[in-house]
């Protein structure tokens, strides 16, 4: 990272090598150095960062594959010979774009590399809060954190006293899912794939009952046993399996929000769901939704998470990984279950 003297930088970046198929592997992403500028030439409205926290998250698993219309509108393909990217806080380095200054901290999407030179857009917004930790932003705070907001209280709908499942529920989104429905009154409780995730679940972030799914013979027995009565609510991180499940133990009018699939993502063939009658005879509602539809409900989240976090009614995990060139497999051990918590990449603490 050292600078010369005409203002330029070296640029460490994270490069796609190809389109994949099946599970990603670290060769298909390579670390390189290239050098950048670290003025904005005048006239131009962009916004030159240096990146400090990278998120990791497995909707970028699907931004790997070759371009395919079915996806688009969730995440457009990377290209092959660039950098990927997610989101990031960074802090605004030069700016020509009147909405951002030198110094100002912000989050959104970046390239995966030290430095980016950024067009704002929806996604990038100015950090106003800083009394939490800036990595909170790569989750509890950023997408992940709106996502878990949108999904269950935009989607769900949720009453105090319903019942609540939540897979992949020690992750960056579940998690806070499982936290909200407790703050709802909701009887809550997860699934994850380790005795350290589940002990998690229930001695960190209060779920009143968790699983391991991997420990399971019979996933529509264990749920069962968790909800004699069925589910309200479903949280859907996983799909496949799983979902398959939760549609036997659905209540009459249960809702389903379909968060992710990450069970599915690097299957060539993906597997089929045979519970579906079910949606019918329960009157089940599934709904998907894209994080960026509720980027407009930001400051509202924030108004509604921090008092939570600064009475230190809400907890974070995060897993946090040094250095960019760690960042491949960070990203990659999302697909292995090898995170705990909220996967993110320290590239500089400023």
């Amino acid at each position: 990272m050292a600078t010369t003297c005409n203002e330029t930088a070296t640029n460490k970046r994270v490069i796609l090598r190809d389109y994949v198929t099946g599970f990603p592997k670290e060769s298909d992403l390579i670390f390189t150095d290239s050098t950048i500028d670290l003025k904005i030439p005048a006239g131009s409205k962009t916004v030159l960062v240096k990146n400090l926290y990278l998120s990791c998250d497995p909707y970028m698993r699907i931004r790997m594959g070759k371009p395919d219309p079915g996806t688009a509108s969730l995440a457009q393909a990377y290209n092959p010979g660039e950098p990927i990217y997610g989101f990031s806080v960074s802090k605004v380095i030069d700016s020509g774009h009147p909405d951002f200054k030198k110094g100002d901290l912000i989050w959104g999407l970046v390239g995966w590399e030290e430095y980016s030179v950024i067009t704002p857009d929806f996604s990038h917004s100015k950090i106003q809060h800083t009394d939490v930790p800036l990595s909170y932003y790569t989750g509890l705070l950023g997408m992940p954190g709106m996502t878990a907001y949108a999904g269950f209280y935009e989607i769900c709908s949720p009453k105090k006293g319903e019942t609540v499942f939540v897979s992949a529920a020690s992750g960056a989104v579940g998690q806070l899912v499982g936290q909200f429905a407790k703050i709802m009154g909701c009887y809550v409780v997860g699934s994850a794939g380790s005795k350290e995730k589940v002990d998690l679940l229930k001695n960190k972030f209060g779920f009143d009952e968790a699983f391991n799914y991997k420990e399971e013979q019979d996933l529509s027995a264990a749920l069962k046993r968790c909800f004699p009565e069925g589910i309200d609510i479903y949280f859907e991180n996983v799909g496949g399996k799983m979902l398959d499940a939760v549609l036997l133990n659905m209540k009459l009018h249960g809702r389903i929000a379909v968060c992710g699939m990450i069970s599915q993502y690097n299957l060539e063939d993906q597997e089929g769901v045979h519970n579906l009658a079910t949606v019918l005879y329960k009157r089940v509602r599934i709904q998907g939704f894209v994080v960026s539809d509720y980027f407009d409900k930001h400051s509202k989240f924030l108004d509604f998470v921090l008092p939570y976090i600064r009475d230190g009614k809400i907890t974070y995990v995060e897993d946090v990984v040094e250095g960019l060139e760690n960042g491949p497999s960070a990203l990659l051990g999302l697909f292995h279950g090898k995170n705990v918590g909220k996967q993110l990449i320290v590239v500089a603490r400023e």
